[in-house]
């Protein structure tokens, strides 16, 4: 795989820079896609959420006030 990979590259590399461009865009567009179903995405979010409600429920997982999420954003930029 790792030979295809280096041999695509290559490949693209010799690209004028605007068929780049649009091989970047069509490579970066197939990442927003789930890997899973669509419904199957909306049941493992949901046991997701469950989860979460639940820990915070029993003490495992702290809330965080949203003006100390933003302050602690401001100090890392």
């Amino acid at each position: 795989m790792e030979n295809t990979v280096k041999n695509l590259a290559s490949q693209a590399l010799g690209l004028p820079a605007s068929e780049r461009i649009m091989l970047a865009e069509e490579l970066l567009k197939s990442l927003d896609q789930p890997d899973c179903e669509l419904d199957e995405l909306d049941e493992l979010w949901a046991k997701e959420a469950e989860s979460r409600l639940d820990g915070f429920e029993k003490g495992e997982i702290r809330s965080v006030p949203l003006s100390e999420v933003f302050a602690n954003n401001k100090k890392s930029l």
